[in-house]
């Protein structure tokens, strides 16, 4: 483990107490798709390793990517199931900040994989290593864990086995985060909302077994967006509270789910637009750089843009409509 040299008396008071660090490999990207092995590194508040644990997962289907992960039909077939795991997995997470590179994934097959089993991870919030990496500023030729690994001269073994990129995560998270301790940086935590609206697909491929894509699951099932009952008041005034009404607009990639960060907005009163105009209020958006149509005309028409996290902080204090 690398060593830094920052006191704990320096360390910021409003920082996480301890953290998961958290990799998982899967069965493919899509909703669908499974956890097959699961690694998890406990640290304490100063980023230092306390426990450790990894276990295989039987995704009761067809293993997937087996050149990736390593793990074929065979090796899983009298692994665990992921409900036999839970109660051990929750252990390790419980009370922690989850930690993973692109921490959006790792939570949501988590969150599907606990909504599977009727029960819900006792996770409240995470933090990508990806944003803490942009966060401080350190030159990486990219976002892979192997870039980040190499910055802080840490060696990996086995790539994508779930202990051991745990293990080069947690060791390039630790120098990462006394970084940011010592230069005040704001951690970039994000809220984990778990999923309850699971529906199982008919017919869910076995293990051993093709899947078949006949049909659609439903994690949130497809529905209009309730019209928004407050006028718009206008444009964000940066540095001011957001206000019932608002059209707020996004683009680009999210930590979070897209549908759960606009159901968020919808339920604080706020008016998710699907495109940008002279009337939207708010662009949020982790890439204002990115060309996008609507990073273009924000910076045309002058709109305002904040990123993910500092939404999720304005969505904690939106402002009644006027005289609502």
């Amino acid at each position: 483990m690398l060593e830094d040299h920052t006191p704990a008396s320096a360390w910021p008071a409003t920082y996480p107490t301890g953290y998961a660090v958290v990799d998982v490999e899967t069965t493919g990207l899509a909703r669908d798709d499974r956890i097959v092995s699961a690694g998890v590194y406990q640290l304490d508040a100063l980023g230092r390793v306390e426990d450790h644990w990894y276990t295989l997962v039987n995704p009761e289907r067809d293993p997937g990517p087996v050149w990736i992960h390593g793990l074929t039909a065979g090796v899983l077939k009298d692994a665990p199931l992921f409900k036999d795991i839970s109660d051990e997995l929750s252990a390790r997470l419980a009370d922690r900040v989850l930690v993973a590179h692109n921490a959006a994934f790792d939570w949501s097959m988590l969150a599907r994989e606990y909504a599977r089993a009727e029960r819900i991870a006792p996770v409240r919030q995470r933090l990508c290593t990806i944003a803490l990496s942009k966060e401080l500023g350190l030159p990486l030729p990219n976002h892979k864990l192997e870039s980040l690994a190499a910055h802080f001269g840490v060696v990996q073994e086995r790539a994508h086995h779930a202990l051991d990129d745990a293990r080069v995560l947690a060791e390039a998270f630790r120098p990462s985060l006394a970084a940011a301790a010592g230069g005040g940086v704001r951690l970039p935590l994000l809220e984990c909302r778990p999923l309850t609206e699971w529906s199982e697909p008919p017919a869910t491929p076995r293990i051993g077994r093709q899947p078949s894509y006949g049909g659609p699951s439903s994690w949130r099932p497809a529905r209009k967006r309730p019209a928004c009952p407050y006028p718009n008041p206008g444009r964000y005034e940066p540095g001011g509270r957001l206000v019932q009404g608002m059209r707020i607009a996004f683009s680009g990639d999210t930590s979070t789910e897209r549908d759960l960060l606009e159901d968020r907005a919808t339920e604080a009163g706020l008016h998710v637009a699907t495109s940008l105009s002279r009337l939207t209020s708010l662009l949020v958006t982790n890439d204002p750089e990115s060309g996008t149509s609507k990073t273009v005309k924000a910076r045309q028409f002058g709109t305002p843009v904040v990123d993910e996290a500092a939404f999720g902080q304005l969505l904690q204090d939106v402002a009644p409509a006027p005289g609502g």
